[in-house]
């Protein structure tokens, strides 16, 4: 064995020389392994006992990507695209040996090898899109030269492994083994040597090219459907248009084109937005508990209610492999509580995701009792009843009585004090909140609650429930509406000042989708249901400040009852979920603004974004001021997982720092000048501008 670098070694048996990349936990192609792979295959070449190659890896995975922390640094040579191009080069045939999951730079290294075999369970991928990037190491013109443009397409712009047996129906896999992965990689290099078989330039094929106009109308189609899906992002364009250089150009003059286009992705704030997101959302689960609590058991957990959210947690447990305890008041509930239950597994059904067999299987672990006693053996319970405190108070009181002692009781409320609802009971340190998204099952974010008394041992517990699950945490203390509902508050305030002020719902709604959210905040308001937040509202009146501007638009829609898509009216009218803008939402708007004395004027879209996201950032500066939140990046995963912040911006507060702080806060003074009291900007970024710092820089402990 040859030692190329510290990560990479040549073995040669029975004229075969195998590259092995070491460079655990993920095999990433950082320097090193770069460096190895370029100096094997060149050694390899320079042998005249070895007579074909292997690239293969040790450990769990084949490469798994480019190394992204070297992302913004200096480039250290050799480049990727130079690795990829000495392997292409070689005039020995070169075998790529996938298994794991083999994706993005990795799956660039087995493209342009020569021929690839792979693990029958590994999967491949070119996932740069969801860092704003596209592939950049010769991908976007590989692929198409082997599987067409729908093929490569749908990979690229997916950025979702697919399983290998696909890889090969594509024509980017030739070989699958059930086998040891080396033996296998082994009889098919000799193989090739028995047959004589020579390089098979990937940059020379042309298998992908066959029908060209219906390659083209393939890039067409896509083209338009991002115009609509993707509208003012970077990457998934410039891939689109990579992917058609790949046919019309010389391979030499596509990759110059891939390149310029990924260098252009990489420079850009959506790509920085990305790759904050990325990291970002892998930070949230340190949290200072970890250092001294372990989680306690949780092989029996218990919901309380069964109605939509109720559902929704019980079924994200059911999908965990975890049994469940359903517990409601009367039979009738009990009743529609397992038929919401059921009714995401029959339309999983319908749509083919499942078969009726796996759905008994599932549903064998659920059970629903109106008895309380069955939680005497339950380790964790998760409250989802009205949001209501006397009645979740009602609730609580119940569990306290029932469950075992160290049994852990998890609220899931939106707003409500968790302080005030541990102290009504005997055991507060047992007490957590945990606020589930609806749909409970299907959206990612789950806020972890802190009550002021709760033991570091349930705060860890929580953590490890949101693994099993398979949900994004975020740590947030005791407040009204925590994180993602307290900043929500405050920027939909600022929403309707403009709104009373000369906007319409609907130009505020296109402003904000043009910013990149899938819907604005009058949109999202008629989907979750207009009454929700008016009973908020109502529930807060004695405490509202007296001094405040109030906007009576949103109370005075409510009182007609009309309540968003479940009554047919809200903001919008509605056929099915498709809503059309309201003449007489509009009359009450005027109304609305001549009854306060308003003198209207018009906004831009620029404006009206400058405005929501400036109530955003500074009281998500408020949030971290007050220890809400540990971290800024805590505050952009909420975002992103919770409120529909476009990803590509990486969280409102990645995207503050991108803006500049001082032109944040030099935005908000200004607005102070209308409304001092709303406006007041926060002494966190007050501190932060005067000190040169930014949100990243808390991020870092700075």
């Amino acid at each position: 064995m040859t030692q190329i670098t510290d990560k990479v070694s040549l073995t040669v048996e029975d004229g075969i020389g195998f590259v092995v990349v070491d460079n655990p936990p993920v095999n990433a192609l950082g320097q090193a392994v770069r460096a190895g792979i370029s100096g094997g295959i060149k050694a390899a070449e320079a042998d005249p006992d070895v007579k074909a190659v292997v690239i293969i890896a040790s450990g769990r995975t084949f490469p798994a990507g480019a190394d992204i922390t070297e992302f913004g640094k200096p480039p250290m040579e050799p480049s990727l695209p130079s690795v990829c191009q000495i392997i292409e080069d070689c005039s020995k045939p070169v075998i790529a040996a996938l298994h794991g999951t083999a994706l993005g730079g990795g799956f660039e290294i087995a493209l342009s090898s020569h021929y690839r075999i792979a693990d029958a369970k590994a999967r491949i991928g070119l996932p740069e899109i969801n860092l704003g990037l596209l592939p950049g190491a010769s991908g976007t013109q590989r692929m198409p030269r082997l599987a067409g443009a729908e093929a490569a397409l749908d990979l690229m712009l997916s950025g979702a492994p697919v399983s290998v047996a696909k890889g090969k129906d594509m024509g980017v896999i030739d070989e699958i083994t059930d086998g040891d992965l080396r033996s296998a990689a082994k009889t098919y290099a000799a193989k090739l040597i028995k047959n004589g078989a020579r390089p098979r330039p990937t940059s020379q094929r042309r298998e992908g090219f066959q029908d060209m106009a219906a390659y083209q109308a393939v890039i067409d189609a896509r083209r338009a459907g991002l115009q609509k899906t993707a509208k003012g992002q970077l990457a998934p364009f410039a891939i689109v248009d990579c992917v058609e250089a790949a046919a019309k150009l010389p391979f030499a003059e596509g990759m110059k084109k891939e390149r310029a286009a990924f260098m252009t992705c990489l420079a850009s704030d959506q790509s920085k937005g990305m790759i904050h997101a990325f990291f970002a959302e892998r930070q949230t689960a340190k949290i200072p508990e970890m250092a001294t609590a372990k989680p306690r058991p949780m092989d029996r957990l218990a919901v309380i209610g069964g109605g939509t959210m109720g559902a929704g947690i019980a079924v994200a447990i059911l999908n965990a492999g975890l049994p469940v305890v359903m517990i409601e008041r009367d039979q009738d509930s009990l009743d529609r509580g397992r038929a919401n239950v059921e009714k995401v597994y029959n339309s999983n059904i319908a749509k083919g995701r499942m078969t009726e067999a796996q759905k008994t299987a599932v549903m064998a672990r659920f059970t629903g009792t109106l008895d309380y006693g069955v939680l005497a053996d339950v380790d964790l319970v998760i409250e989802a009843v009205f949001e209501e405190m006397d009645v979740k108070k009602g609730v609580f009181a119940q569990l306290d009585a029932a469950m075992k002692p160290g049994a852990i009781l998890a609220t899931n409320t939106s707003y409500l004090n968790i302080d005030e609802l541990a102290a009504t009971i005997s055991r507060p340190r047992d007490v957590i909140g945990l606020h589930f998204f609806s749909p409970a099952n299907i959206m990612k974010l789950l806020e972890i609650v802190v009550p002021a008394k709760v033991s570091d041992d349930v705060v860890v517990t929580g953590f490890e429930l949101a693994k099993k699950l398979g949900k994004t945490p975020v740590r947030a203390g005791v407040c009204d509406g925590f994180i993602g509902n307290r900043i929500l508050a405050i920027y939909r305030i600022a929403a309707d000042h403009m709104m009373e002020d000369g906007a319409s719902p609907y130009e505020i709604d296109a402003a904000l989708r043009e910013f990149g959210y899938p819907m604005g905040p009058y949109q999202v308001s008629d989907l979750a249901g207009g009454d929700i937040g008016w009973a908020t509202r109502k529930r807060k009146a004695a405490t509202r400040n007296p001094n405040a501007r109030y906007v009576q638009i949103a109370d005075r829609i409510c009182e007609r009852g009309w309540f968003g898509q479940k009554t047919g009216r809200g903001y919008y009218v509605y056929e099915g979920r498709t809503g059309r803008e309201d003449p007489e939402v509009l009359a009450i708007i005027d109304a609305e603004r001549t009854r306060a004395g308003i003198t209207t004027r018009s906004f831009t879209a620029g404006e009206i974004q400058n405005r929501y996201m400036a109530a955003m950032v500074n009281e998500g500066a408020n949030v971290l001021d007050e220890g809400i939140a540990l971290r800024p990046l805590d505050i952009d995963v909420a975002f992103i997982y919770g409120y529909g912040f476009p990803r590509w911006r990486g969280g409102p507060m990645k995207w503050a720092d991108m803006q500049g702080l001082d032109v944040i806060l030099a935005r908000i003074r200004e607005y102070a000048k209308e409304d001092a009291l709303f406006w007041r900007a926060s002494s966190l970024l007050e501190r932060l501008v005067a000190e040169g710092r930014n949100f990243d820089d808390l991020n870092k402990g700075k």
